[in-house]
């Protein structure tokens, strides 16, 4: 076995062994079964030797008896090597799963710039049952198939090891063939699941952005993006078909020339060594059924090399960096203060600086707005701010304390984010609201209250436990965006981030968002992007962001006296309103 299929099987042994008892009675079940088979050739020999004779050594009803007996006994114990199997391998399916979802959780940021979610989906639901199913039918064939060999093998050198051993010559160039035809089927079969992973990333897009699909009236342009990459994945999946079909045709053309061996052999002791009919039915059934079992045991490479291309796949997420966090200390009870002190920010793989030299601060209480062109570097110091990024020059303070030396959920539990992308989760309408948190009824009627919504929950037959639908969709904008602010609501977090929270909205909907928001900021301290200026003209303290500078800030009042950067978008938006 090569070094990178090694990797995944060690991988592999971490979620089975935990199984491993019940994998132990599995071959302990399958190693019975297996006993059972020799004992059919056997069976058949005396048989043959003696139940024709005039007086046999045995009753005449007692083959029939024992050959019910030993398929029966084979049967019961396949029945259970079956199961055992089955179990162990259904737990170390959910072992796999699990892991992968705590890795998907904890990963680090930049993850997700590359992992869309149908993708994420095939490798922590698909991938972990099609590695196990496809690990689990080939060793089941080797506990069935190989085990009964062994006992088969045994019996032949039992009747004659001389001619077994010359039947095992051509084992050695089996041997051969087998190894070059899986090394093509293993590169094969990594070009197959890549193109299957492209090929869920379209569909994924195509059913995230159906909307976009349609208004751009792209569908035939999906369907044609679709349809090449169906045909390089039917094309890739054909030729990896085909290096594995090779396997067994070999493998039994060599088998026959060793089969044909015996048969010369065979015919010639039996004339001059005087060997029985008996025993040599005996022996070339033995054989024959060892032939089966071998075709069989060839036909494992295939399941085998594609289970440890998925496995390649999984532990790809795996192994994923998780988020760093080097934090230490806890932070309970939250004033709210923040500090910016000269914080550089740079992505990795770019020059130029997203933040530079920004400093600014907000008191307990304080709603501070941060405004600039798109792109001037507003949301990333939100992101700065909860830890998902993190400076390479400055400070960020939170009372005091260094964002970086707080643990990541200890910083995180201080904020409440209210956005314009709001994600909400397919299930009832109370659990978004709750979200994470023990849910209490009256808390949540209040927040829902308190978000403009109750009147409808009141309208809807299920109340609160109304199922929302995937990211909502069962609710308009306005009413998505009231329950992500009923959710920071139950929260209660002492920070709030409000980003572009009301930019998507038509004007009623947007009395109905910014009447909750103004009861969620009160005695908070509150940071609000917003790109329109009339939002934020009640903000304790405006900042100007420009090219990821602060370049002024003041009141509203004050800024519009200085005639800046912060005068000029304000006039343009009253120009475009008008």
């Amino acid at each position: 076995m090569s070094s990178e299929a090694r990797s995944p099987v060690r991988r592999l042994s971490a979620f089975v062994r935990p199984h491993a008892v019940g994998l132990a009675l599995a071959v302990a079940a399958y190693l019975l079964a297996s006993a059972t088979e020799p004992l059919v050739p056997a069976l058949l020999k005396a048989v043959l030797d003696e139940g024709f004779a005039a007086r046999p050594s045995f009753p005449l009803w007692a083959a029939p008896v024992a050959l019910v007996a030993l398929f029966a006994a084979r049967g019961f114990f396949t029945f259970c090597g079956t199961y055992l199997l089955n179990r162990a391998a259904s737990r170390t399916v959910l072992g796999i799963r699990t892991a992968l979802v705590r890795a998907v959780i904890r990963a680090d940021a930049g993850l997700y710039s590359h992992l869309n979610p149908g993708t994420a989906v095939a490798k922590a639901v698909n991938n972990p049952q099609d590695l196990i199913g496809l690990l689990s039918s080939a060793v089941t064939t080797v506990l069935s198939d190989g085990t009964t060999t062994v006992a088969l093998l045994g019996y032949l050198f039992y009747l004659d090891w001389q001619m077994t051993l010359l039947a095992l010559v051509a084992l050695p160039a089996s041997a051969l063939l087998a190894r070059t035809i899986n090394r093509r089927a293993l590169r094969l079969g990594a070009q197959v699941y890549d193109s299957q992973m492209r090929l869920v990333s379209v569909i994924d897009d195509i059913a995230r952005a159906w909307r976009v699909v349609r208004t751009f009236d792209a569908g035939e342009w999906e369907h044609r993006r679709f349809e090449a990459e169906a045909k390089h994945l039917q094309r890739m999946t054909l030729k990896s078909v085909a290096a594995n079909a090779l396997m067994s045709p070999v493998s039994q053309a060599v088998a026959s020339i060793g089969l044909a061996l015996i048969l010369t052999l065979g015919l010639m002791r039996a004339q001059h060594d005087g060997t029985t009919v008996g025993t040599f039915v005996g022996y070339i059934t033995a054989m024959l059924l060892l032939v089966s079992r071998m075709r069989r045991l060839t036909d494992v490479a295939q399941p085998v090399i594609n289970g440890l291309i998925v496995a390649r796949g999984c532990f790809e997420l795996l192994d994923a960096p998780e988020e760093p966090d080097e934090g230490t200390r806890e932070l309970t009870q939250c004033r709210g203060e923040i500090r910016f002190e000269q914080v550089d920010v740079r992505y990795p793989g770019t020059d130029k600086p997203v933040l530079s030299d920004l400093s600014f601060e907000a008191a307990a209480g304080q709603t501070v707005a941060l405004i600039g062109a798109s792109g001037a570097g507003k949301t990333t110091v939100v992101s700065a701010l909860l830890g998902f990024v993190k400076p390479e020059r400055g400070r960020i303070l939170l009372d005091g304390i260094d964002v970086n030396d707080l643990r990541k959920t200890s910083l995180r539990r201080q904020f409440a984010v209210v956005s314009q992308d709001v994600v909400l989760f397919d299930g009832p309408l109370a659990d978004n609201v709750a979200y994470a948190q023990p849910r209490d009824e009256v808390r949540v009627e209040q927040c829902l209250r308190a978000a403009n919504l109750w009147e409808f929950v009141l309208s809807q037959p299920e109340g609160a436990g109304m199922r929302i639908g995937a990211n909502g969709s069962r609710l308009s904008g306005g009413q998505r965006q009231r329950v992500a602010i009923a959710r920071a609501l139950y929260k209660n977090a002492p920070i709030l981030i409000l980003d572009e929270a009301t930019s998507s909205l038509d004007s009623a909907s947007e009395r109905l968002v910014q009447d909750a928001l103004e009861r969620l900021m009160r005695g908070r301290t509150c940071i609000v992007i917003a790109h329109r200026l009339s939002t934020i003209e009640h903000a304790d303290r405006v900042v100007a962001v420009d090219a990821g500078r602060v370049v002024e800030e003041g009141t509203h009042a004050d800024l519009l006296a200085r005639g800046g950067l912060y005068a000029r978008l304000h006039a343009l938006q009253a120009r475009s309103v008008s």
